[in-house]
Formats: structure tokens, C-alpha cells, sequence
């Protein structure tokens, strides 16, 4: 299984080769010398101010959203910048990535919980992995108002143009090794 993800800064001038913007302390495009130490990467989201407590659900949708995607990625910090309806950025807060499932429950209006995303998760990725026994593209799908998750062989071999052959050489390189 492959992730990805892009990364929208990190907050430490000091490593690696860095630009920096001295008005909000943020660097981007840096990795630390040493490949050991962790890289200290910062998300950057955007979301209307909450206003009522339909604006409130909306943001704690999106919360779940930040929160998966950047703790997959190990990101500890996520930045969200409040705009106006006419699109001004109002406000800024900083998250800890770790602390966004209890800030939901405590604070919020409880619409998702963290260790019942991750179990689902674990689950799901397992029965996937039971699933799909073969080599090929497969393809997962849920249709529109139903539950069912549906999993089929698309293609025998190949990977659909989804990887390019100069990344599939350099992992079965890296494979090797």
C-alpha cells in the first residue's frame, strides 16, 4: 500500500536548507540534515468563521478531515486561518494534530470520534487485505446511498497509469537492496 501527501510548511528555520517568511515564522521546502530528526511539518486550512451552530457542525466536519489527513502524515501542527463571507482572513488558531479528536468531543458538538475512525479504518484496510489477493488494479467503490462497499479486479496486470515507470523502477530497486 502506498500514501502520499503534500505538506504545507514547517516551523523550524534552523534545519536543512529553508526560505522563510519572517512575518508568520513558517519555512517550507525543508528537511533537516540529519535524516533522523523528525521534521517539524505545520498544515495550513482555511474556514469560515463560526457563526451559528450550523457553522460549528460544518467546521467539526472539516475538522475530521484535517485531523485524518495530517495524522497519517505525522503532521503534529495544523494552522487554520477564519475568513469572512467576504473572504477576509479574520482570525488565526493553531491545533495540535493530536488533540483535535478530544477538542471535538469536549468542546464540540461530538459529531465524530477519533478511536471510532481509526478502528473503522483498521478494520476496513484489513478486510481489504483479505479481499485482494492478487496482483492488478482493483478498484474499491461505494455507490451513492448505499453501504455497500464494492471491490473488483479492473485489469489482470499493470497499474492503470496511476505510478509512472521511473517510480515503479526506482522501488523495485529499493526493493532489492
Amino acid at each position: 500500500m502506498i500514501i502520499g501527501g503534500e505538506v504545507d510548511a514547517g516551523t523550524d528555520s534552523s534545519i536543512g536548507r529553508c526560505y522563510d517568511c519572517a512575518y508568520c515564522g513558517i519555512v517550507w521546502d525543508c528537511k533537516p540534515d540529519n535524516k533522523d530528526d523528525p521534521i517539524n511539518w505545520v498544515e495550513l486550512k482555511t474556514s469560515a468563521l463560526i457563526e451559528s451552530d450550523r457553522d460549528m457542525f460544518k467546521y467539526e466536519r472539516k475538522l475530521l478531515k484535517f485531523w485524518i489527513q495530517s495524522f497519517l502524515l505525522g503532521v503534529p501542527k495544523i494552522i487554520v486561518g477564519f475568513r469572512s463571507k467576504m473572504g477576509i482572513l479574520e482570525r488565526l488558531e493553531e491545533l495540535e494534530t493530536s488533540r483535535i479528536p478530544g477538542i471535538v468531543k469536549k468542546s464540540g458538538k461530538g459529531t465524530w470520534d477519533g478511536n471510532l475512525c481509526i478502528n473503522f479504518t483498521a478494520a476496513f484496510l484489513d478486510w481489504l487485505k483479505q479481499t485482494i489477493t492478487s496482483e492488478g488494479l482493483w478498484r474499491i467503490r461505494r455507490r451513492e446511498r448505499t453501504s455497500v462497499i464494492e471491490v473488483y479486479k479492473v485489469e489482470e496486470t499493470g497499474t492503470g497509469d496511476i505510478l509512472s515507470p521511473e517510480f515503479i523502477a526506482w522501488r523495485t530497486r529499493n526493493l532489492e537492496v
